[in-house]
């Protein structure tokens, strides 16, 4: 691979969103020159990474084929990009590969705690739990308007059917709702989800949805008012519990606009994102409405879940080290 001499092991790595201490202090142990800092896409533009082994990245920076165009000329040492969490969907993981360049990501290390935060979401959801707490700062004693319903009885969509999905799905099934899914690419699943050959029908049935995709072209606004007003409204157990979506995947998979619009309109009577569009979300109409509670993309974000991350990361950056090849790279 790239810019790797195998009679060295030492390499210079950039941390540009952060990683656990001890983890980096593991690759300092290992004789690895570590620099942590964030840089500007105009910094990553004018090639800043070319003078370094290997990268390791969050969700924050956007690596880019013009970025690796910029970071990949003659002389360039790159040949390692790890994702610290799952998704790769800010690396153009194509022309990485064109370039020779390994990427590598830690997909299990961060499971639970995001499998957490959306089983959060959906119980904030369903009892009001943040609207609660924002009328109570305005002073106000909403008991009787604020009466939630149970999420046992109630039809839960998945949509994908990854790690994290499943653990969603084993979490919610303890606490008695009904498990569906909708995802293409899965050739098996366990009995008791209940699966569907089409994602319309996924909506038709449930009155609560998960995401769990990641973002593409085919997934882009795949949560749109179409789908939200095919959702049933009324869980298995007969209560009008209204429609809810929860998303921890990716932000522009939810279409925020139709989502605000299906708000206003009493089609959707939660929505909650970790994830949006535009981050930082900055200035948006959701922010506005009562039925909406958010969180900034911090599904992955415990200390449980950052360790991990980094110890998995520092295994995989040592044997590219070691060995030039990990075992688990996504290229």
């Amino acid at each position: 691979m790239r810019g790797l001499s195998l009679s060295s092991i030492v390499g210079r790595i950039a941390i540009t969103d952060g990683m656990d201490d001890q983890a980096i202090k593991a690759l300092e142990d290992a004789g690895h020159e570590v620099t942590s800092t964030h840089y500007s896409i105009e910094e990553l533009l004018d090639g800043v990474l070319a003078e370094f082994d290997a990268v390791v990245v969050r969700s924050a920076t956007k690596i880019t084929a013009e970025v690796l165009a910029s970071s990949s000329s003659d002389g360039s040492k790159l040949g390692f990009i790890g994702r610290a969490g799952v998704g790769v969907d800010n690396i153009d993981v194509a022309a990485a590969t064109n370039n020779g360049i390994v990427v590598c990501n830690t997909p299990g290390a961060s499971t639970r705690s995001v499998v957490e935060m959306t089983i959060g979401h959906f119980i904030a959801s369903a009892r009001h739990i943040a609207r609660a707490d924002r009328s109570l700062r305005e002073g106000k004693w909403q008991k009787k308007e604020l009466k939630g319903t149970e999420i046992a009885g109630k039809s839960l969509g998945l949509i994908g059917l990854g790690r994290i999905a499943r653990g969603v799905a084993d979490a919610a099934s303890s606490l008695g709702m009904e498990v569906h899914a909708y995802d293409p690419y899965v050739q098996s699943s366990p009995d008791w989800i209940n699966m569907h050959d089409d994602v319309d029908d996924l909506f038709r049935k449930c009155t609560h949805i998960s995401v769990h995709c990641n973002l593409s072209e085919e997934t882009r606004n795949l949560v749109n008012s179409a789908r939200i007003g095919m959702m049933p409204g009324v869980g298995n157990d007969g209560t009008a519990c209204g429609n809810h979506i929860v998303s921890c995947a990716r932000g522009g998979i939810v279409d925020e606009s139709d989502a605000a619009m299906a708000l206003q309109n009493g089609q959707l009577q939660t929505l909650a994102l970790d994830v949006f569009d535009r981050e930082p979300l900055g200035d948006s109409e959701l922010l506005s409405l009562d039925g909406f509670h958010g969180s900034p993309h911090i599904a992955a974000s415990t200390m449980e879940a950052q360790r991990r991350i980094g110890t998995e990361m520092t295994s995989l950056l040592i044997e590219y080290f070691e060995t030039g090849s990990p075992s688990t790279s996504l290229n």
